[in-house]
C-alpha cells in the first residue's frame, strides 16, 4: 500500500466508533477520568487505552496526573506499610497520608479540575496502573467518594478495596465481582488511528515504493526470564533479514529500553548496507516511540516473547503476527521453572503455581490456539504474505482496552454497592 493509498484508506470510515454523549449528560459511565501516572512507559500504555475508550463510550475528558517518586525505605513505609491502611482510613486520616508522601498536590489538582467543569467526585474515575500509583487512585477516590480503578494487582492492597480491577488472567488473579481477567494486556492501540500513524512513520522513514510488502520487528530485551543477546540477533534475526530480501519486503524495526548495547551494535551491523531496512531505531538513542506507526504501515509483525504489551499491542492492530522466541536467563531459574511446569502437567501442583516463562507460555499458547499470533518458525519465511494487510479483515479481534471499558460503563451504578460505598 502506497503512502497515499494509506491516506485515502484513513479517511474512510475505519471503525464503528461509539458517538460521544454530551460532557455533563447522566448516561452511565464517568465524566472525568483521572490517570495517576508512574511515568512507566506499560503503564501508561494501559491506562491510556482504557480511559480512551471510555471517553469514547462517555464524552469524558482525561487529566493525568504525575504520582510521586518515592523510593527505598519511604516507599515501603509509606506505600506498603501505611499504604494498606488506606481502606478503613478516613479523609483525615488520607489527607495526612497524601502530605507524608507528597501527594497533596494530587489532591488540589483534582479539586480545581472538577470544580472547572462543575462535577463532583461521583462523576470521576481514579485509574491507576502499577504499585506505586494504585494507593493515590484509592486515596483520592475515598476523598471524593468518587470511584477507582486499578490495572494488575498491587501488591500492598491488593484489588479487593478498589471499585474495579483489570488484571491479566496469565496473573491468576481470584475471581471477585469487581474483577475482569483480560487475556494479555490492555493497551492504546486504537485501530482506528493505526492508518493516519502509518503514513505518518513513512513520511518520516519512507518505504520503496516498488515494494510488495512491510514487515515490522519488534526487539525487547532482558528480563529476570528472558535474554536477548548479540548471539541471538544473529542467530534469530539474520534469517528474517534474508527473508525481507528475498520477498522485496521493507523492513521497519525498533528495539526497547531493555535491549541491551550489545543487542542493539548487532542489529546496527546487521543492518548495515541492506537498502530494504528502511528504519532502525534504536530505543537507547531515540526517544521517538514508532510502534503505532509501525502497527498501521507492516502487514507482518515479528515481535519477541519477552513482552506481553508488545505482542498485545501487535495482536490489537490486527495484523499477522510472529512470536520470536528468545533465550533464557539463569540455568537455576530454568531449572525450578520447568519442573514446576512438568507438575502442573502432571496435574501434580495447582496451574496457579506457574511462574516465569512457563507461565507466560500458557498465554501464548491460549492467543495462538485462538489465532491471534503464530509460533516463529522458518517455514513463516518461506511464505509470502500480503502487502498492505486490513485493519478489518475477517478473522479474530482482540481490543482488551476496550472490552474493559464497555465493563466499567455496565457496572457504573452498582460497583459502590459491591463494595460498600
Amino acid at each position: 500500500m502506497s503512502i497515499g493509498e494509506a491516506k485515502e484508506a484513513f479517511s474512510r470510515d475505519t471503525q464503528d466508533v461509539p458517538q460521544q454523549r454530551p460532557a455533563h449528560g447522566r448516561a452511565s459511565g464517568p465524566l472525568l477520568v483521572f490517570i495517576l501516572s508512574d511515568s512507566i512507559r506499560g503503564h501508561l500504555s494501559q491506562s491510556r487505552g482504557i480511559a480512551g475508550w471510555l471517553s469514547r463510550f462517555t464524552g469524558a475528558d482525561i487529566v493525568e496526573i504525575d504520582v510521586p517518586r518515592i523510593t527505598g525505605k519511604r516507599r515501603v513505609e509509606l506505600l506498603k506499610v501505611k499504604g494498606r491502611r488506606l481502606p478503613k482510613m478516613n479523609s483525615c486520616d488520607i489527607l495526612v497520608w497524601l502530605d507524608e508522601t507528597g501527594g497533596s498536590a494530587l489532591f488540589d489538582t483534582m479539586k480545581r479540575e472538577l470544580a472547572s467543569r462543575k462535577l463532583t467526585g461521583k462523576d470521576a474515575l481514579f485509574l491507576a496502573a502499577g504499585g506505586s500509583a494504585a494507593p493515590f487512585a484509592l486515596a483520592l477516590a475515598k476523598m471524593t467518594r468518587g470511584k477507582s480503578c486499578v490495572l494488575m494487582t498491587p501488591s500492598a492492597l491488593g484489588t479487593a478495596p478498589f471499585d474495579f480491577a483489570v488484571v491479566p488472567a496469565h496473573d491468576r488473579p481470584k475471581l471477585t465481582p469487581n474483577l475482569l481477567a483480560t487475556l494479555g494486556a490492555p493497551n492504546a492501540i486504537f485501530p482506528d488511528e493505526l492508518e493516519r500513524k502509518g503514513w505518518e512513520l513513512a513520511e518520516l522513514y519512507p518505504p520503496v515504493e516498488s515494494a510488495e510488502r512491510r514487515w515490522g520487528l519488534l526487539v525487547g530485551g532482558d528480563d529476570a526470564n528472558y535474554a536477548v543477546t548479540a548471539d541471538w540477533v544473529r542467530r534469530t534475526i539474520a534469517p528474517i533479514f534474508s527473508a525481507a530480501a528475498k520477498e522485496e519486503a521493507d523492513l521497519y524495526i525498533t528495539t526497547s529500553r531493555r535491549t541491551t548495547p550489545e543487542a542493539e551494535e548487532a542489529l546496527t551491523r546487521l543492518a548495515a548496507g541492506r537498502s530494504h531496512v528502511r528504519m532502525l531505531l534504536l530505543a537507547s538513542r531515540d526517544e521517538f516511540n514508532p510502534v503505532a506507526g509501525m502497527l498501521g504501515l507492516c502487514s507482518r509483525l515479528f515481535v519477541t516473547e519477552d513482552s506481553v504489551s508488545m505482542v498485545s499491542e501487535a495482536i490489537t492492530a490486527g495484523r499477522e503476527v510472529f512470536l520470536l522466541r528468545t533465550d533464557r536467563k539463569g540455568k537455576l531459574r530454568v531449572a525450578l521453572q520447568d519442573l514446576t511446569a512438568w507438575l502442573v502437567r502432571r496435574k501434580l501442583l495447582p496451574p496457579g503455581l506457574l511462574w516465569g516463562k512457563p507461565r507466560f507460555d500458557a498465554l501464548f499458547d491460549v492467543l495462538e490456539r485462538r489465532g491471534f499470533l503464530k509460533e516463529m518458525q522458518p517455514r513463516a519465511l518461506r511464505r509470502s504474505s500480503a502487502g498492505g494487510a486490513s485493519l478489518h479483515a475477517d478473522g479474530p479481534v482482540l481490543n482488551e482496552a476496550r472490552r474493559a471499558a464497555e465493563w466499567i460503563v455496565e457496572r457504573w451504578g452498582e460497583s459502590g454497592k459491591d463494595n460498600g460505598k
